[in-house]
């Protein structure tokens, strides 16, 4: 009997082909990379600075209107100076004042740090630490985070000043008044505290801008700056500073600018609270 005709099966195993993975994780690997490198360089880039230049980026990014630098005006708290010796601003400021004041701004704060660094160790940390003080009494009150560019804390080689600085567009003053705004007064009372606490005498400066040529001054610029100075220290005096805190009130009309290459900007118009470094007195009996 004939074997039966089995049929023949082939079977064709079709393979299918791995899906492809991406490539996420290279990106993170070089992410991480990236930040590893980045890590590298600061930790190099720290180990390099000297302990001056390590304050100087402290106080560039140091929050609020302050600037351990010589000068009078420019910020609350990045580091500004008001004065020809000190670093010009450490803020954006308004594009029509040109390049060159960055450039000085450059130029003054290296003189900052050098005057800085030949102050006494104590000293320096005692400045430091008002600064600070200062910074802090002004955090607390967020209704003045707008004015942070108004309001520049500073060393210099006469103390630590504190100055109230018009801006273009916004001023502590009403033109041409010696009574303060409302949010100057905030600022002022919510500082008056820390300054008690404080051992320094206090004097108060007012400075204005020059008239352009041409322009009528309806009010005389040295009564004016007097004026708001005597303002800011009624202020300071109802917020419970004694009267024997002040060594001098005065006004320098336009005399000292910041920019003294352009006396007519705002910046020129500011008042600056100085707290005096002064010798300890004497004790009864001492030499003399």
């Amino acid at each position: 009997m004939a074997n039966p005709i089995q049929p023949i099966i082939i079977k064709k195993v079709k393979k299918a082909a791995h899906a492809h993975h991406g490539g996420a994780w290279k990106i993170a690997y070089a992410d991480f990379v990236t930040a590893m490198m980045a890590f590298f360089l600061l930790m190099w880039l720290i180990s390099m600075t000297t302990q001056e230049q390590k304050v100087g980026l402290a106080e560039y990014f140091a929050p609020a209107a302050l600037s351990p630098s010589n000068s009078g005006a420019g910020g609350i708290l990045m580091g500004t100076a008001l004065d020809s010796s000190g670093n010009r601003s450490s803020v954006p400021r308004d594009t029509a004042m040109g390049t060159s004041k960055q450039d000085g701004s450059r130029r003054t704060s290296g003189r900052a740090s050098d005057r800085e660094a030949s102050r006494p160790a104590s000293g320096s940390q005692a400045d430091h630490s008002a600064v600070a003080s200062l910074r802090q009494a002004l955090q607390t009150l967020p209704e003045v985070a707008e004015l942070s560019r108004n309001i520049v804390i500073e060393v210099t080689k006469d103390g630590i000043n504190v100055s109230l600085v018009d801006e273009q567009g916004r001023s502590m003053f009403p033109e041409n008044s010696v009574q303060p705004y409302e949010r100057t007064r905030l600022v002022l009372k919510a500082l008056a505290p820390t300054l008690r606490r404080l051992p320094n005498r206090l004097s108060v400066t007012g400075h204005t801008a020059a008239a352009r040529p041409g322009s009528v001054q309806s009010v005389d610029s040295w009564n004016l700056t007097a004026g708001r100075a005597l303002a800011v220290r009624e202020v300071l005096s109802s917020a419970g500073m004694p009267n024997d805190r002040f060594a001098s009130v005065v006004g320098r009309a336009d005399t000292e600018p910041v920019f003294p290459d352009n006396p007519y900007v705002p910046q020129n118009r500011r008042v600056t609270i100085t707290l005096l470094n002064e010798e300890p007195p004497l004790p009864p009996g001492g030499l003399r």
